[in-house]
């Protein structure tokens, strides 16, 4: 098939990959306009864009998909198919219906679970055992159309949204190709979503990630590992002064219980699990051997890696043997 395909970030590179080793014809590719990024404020190319020159593929960057030159562009591609995956822009009804078999989605949920711009993000936050990639068939409403086909991924207790990302990313680039091998055939099989089991992963971004710790500590946990790498969860310093008001990203977050002989509490007390009565966001250990654990809305929750602002990642304990008094650290 001649495929247009749709994509921006990484995400989509092993379904590029995939489909060209299966000998379909990637026609062109559609990618967002480069953006001044970094310090220097510099273009910056597209992970999707910066495949299609190497491999000689046409490069479409419409401001706005709707846009007649574009549309006009794209055309003269002579598509079969379009496929998306995360393009980063909804695609009005002209654009999805421009190839004669219309556009597929690689979605990285079970639709109609998870619906929406974060589904890995918010698959980890909200605790659950699996995700996985749904192959649908675009339509006007977000995320609504009909499931190709599917792939489970399982999610464990320790994944975070960047690994559960690359994961998706090539079970993604797999299910494709079967499905396009499928419509190929006239084997596909195009199922209805129920539309009233639907759930949504809204947007998330650098001002949102704020960490709440009056949440019970796996759920405080969940959203470290759900914002790591991006959003990247934060948390302000209240202490010591020379930092007040500064941000620190929280990663590695583990809520298994204390190490035996943890240093008791200001003013007596016994180990991490006896310190969930501290007020949520309060350090209960600062060690420079041992790390950092925080009291949550119940238990509490070891970090094991922060980034504090303007500095590299780092473990926690290597911070606070940077900080002239550890124990003095407090979170607002």
């Amino acid at each position: 098939m001649r495929v247009l395909f749709w994509g921006t970030p990484e995400f989509g590179l092993p379904s590029l990959e995939a489909m060209r080793r299966a000998g379909h014809d990637i026609a062109g590719v559609v990618t967002n306009p480069d953006r001044p990024a970094g310090r220097g404020r510099r273009p910056r190319t597209s992970p999707v864009k910066a495949w299609a020159l190497e491999a000689g593929v046409p490069v479409l960057q419409p401001e706005r998909p709707g846009e007649e030159a574009f549309l006009a562009a794209a055309r003269r591609l002579r598509p079969d198919i379009s496929v998306v995956a995360a393009y980063g822009r909804l695609l009005p009804q002209v654009a999805l219906d421009l190839p004669p078999l219309g556009s597929l989605n690689v979605h990285a949920s079970l639709l109609p679970a998870l619906r929406g711009a974060a589904p890995i993000n918010w698959a980890i936050i909200r605790g659950h055992r699996e995700s996985g990639i749904s192959i649908q068939r675009m339509v006007a409403e977000l995320d609504a159309g009909p499931v190709l086909g599917q792939t489970r991924i399982p999610i464990p207790a320790a994944m975070t949204a960047g690994e559960l990302y690359a994961e998706a990313a090539g079970a993604g680039g797999a299910r494709l190709v079967a499905v396009l091998g499928d419509l190929a055939s006239g084997r596909a099989v195009e199922r209805a979503q129920d539309d009233a089991r639907a759930t949504w992963a809204p947007k998330l971004d650098r001002e949102t990630a704020r960490i709440d710790w009056s949440r019970p500590a796996a759920e405080v946990a969940n959203w470290l590992r759900g914002c790591d790498p991006w959003p990247a969860a934060w948390t302000s310093l209240a202490a010591p002064a020379a930092l007040a008001g500064r941000t620190v990203q929280c990663f590695e977050p583990s809520v298994d219980g204390p190490r035996a002989g943890d240093d008791p509490p200001a003013g007596g007390g016994g180990a991490d699990s006896a310190r969930s009565e501290a007020a949520p966001g309060t350090v209960v250990r600062a060690d420079p051997v041992r790390g950092l654990r925080v009291a949550t809305g119940s238990g509490t929750v070891a970090v094991g890696a922060v980034k504090p602002a303007g500095r590299r990642r780092m473990s926690a304990a290597a911070w606070l043997r940077g900080l002239p008094d550890p124990k003095e650290v407090r979170f607002d």
